[in-house]
């Protein structure tokens, strides 16, 4: 560590984390974890302790952060991200933020300064708690409170992504946490990777949507994603536009199809599928097709792999609509789902509604 990480005064417990490299970070988390706090799925800024230059609520923003060289405001130059001001009389700046799930643990951390050349953040450290007294958890502000480690201080520099694995992953859960920028500076947006931990009806009978991200759901793979992520497919609501949907580039080859592979947030006898095209106007899927497995191996399935079972045949779909597709094998256990685009476009949501299995 440099001397300027040495001086920090604001001292966290060491959390052994590994670095990984910028072009890493998505390979590494997206196929296993979801952004616990992102915008999308509800995540909220909840206080910090400045944003003079560049709002704090950018840092949750799901897409990548853009530059706009030459757009002044009040303030100075326009910054996709949260700035501060200079000359820092605490020993840092901190922004408090709810999860978008019930609760969630954590696997690794993701800080990009994109754009931030001579005001980005020098260091970063992320703590967390677990609370059902939000106004108390706000009140600690930049104090120590009840926050506890979930990644010690590290380095940042200038207009780059920075992720960190943790080494040991615990099943601590976290309904908020603080991230903390030394002394002060920018940074674009904060991605904080692990698990929802839902909170499941206790009726086994009770029907939800199995694939929902704050249910536990993750899109682990998927065929191509052009525009358009696998992750979207599983947030809440309907979305805002077709960018955040998942949509692949245009096919030429006969009979090309598209797929993706979602695990279900828990083992569940499905009832019927919903998948929805909104926004999708002029380049929506000519057919969908839904296949499920439930799949016992250690690492997720893939598209080849045997048991692939066919619960929704090849099916027509429409602009702008939310498409419901009964399951043809409601007597069966399934873990995941593979939703299959004939022969390519886009799709905004699809959700699996079901009970848990026993």
């Amino acid at each position: 560590m440099s001397s300027f990480v040495d001086e920090i005064e604001y001292k966290l417990e060491n959390v052994n984390a590994t670095a990984v490299a910028s072009g890493d970070i998505d390979k590494t988390f997206r196929s296993s974890s979801i952004d616990l706090i992102s915008a999308t799925l509800g995540g909220k800024i909840l206080a910090f302790s400045d944003q003079w230059f560049a709002e704090a609520a950018n840092l949750l923003t799901p897409t990548p952060p853009i530059s706009q060289p030459g757009k002044m405001v009040f303030t100075g130059a326009w910054y996709d991200g949260w700035e501060t001001r200079r000359h820092n009389s605490e020993s840092f700046d901190w922004v408090i933020i709810r999860l978008g799930v019930a609760s969630g643990t954590v696997e690794g951390v993701e800080v990009d300064t994109a754009f931030f050349t001579g005001n980005y953040a020098p260091a970063i450290s992320v703590e967390g708690c677990f609370s059902d007294n939000e106004d108390q958890v706000v009140s600690w502000q930049g104090g120590r409170g009840n926050w506890e480690p979930i990644l010690s201080t590290r380095e940042c520099g200038p207009s780059q992504r920075f992720g960190w694995k943790l080494d040991q992953p615990s099943n601590k859960q976290y309904t908020h946490v603080r991230l903390n920028m030394y002394p002060d500076g920018g940074i674009a947006r904060f991605r904080l990777f692990g698990h929802a931990v839902p909170v499941f009806p206790e009726d086994k009978s009770v029907i939800f949507d199995l694939a929902a991200a704050q249910n536990g759901g993750v899109a682990t793979s998927c065929s191509d994603q052009h525009f358009g992520t696998k992750d979207n497919l599983i947030l809440p609501g309907r979305g805002k536009d077709m960018g955040d949907g998942w949509e692949t580039a245009r096919s030429r080859g006969k009979d090309h199809i598209d797929w993706t592979i979602i695990k279900l947030g828990a083992p569940g006898y499905i009832e019927k599928f919903v998948v929805d095209t909104a926004h999708f106007r002029g380049n929506f899927p000519q057919k969908i097709a839904i296949q499920a497995i439930e799949w016992k191996g250690d690492a997720d399935p893939d598209a080849s792999a045997e048991g692939w079972k066919e619960v929704v045949a090849p099916s027509k779909t429409s602009a702008d609509k939310e498409h419901d597709f009964a399951n043809a094998s409601t007597d069966s256990v399934f873990t995941h789902i593979k939703l299959i685009m004939i022969p390519d476009g886009g799709v905004k949501r699809v959700r699996a509604f079901g009970r848990r299995a026993a």
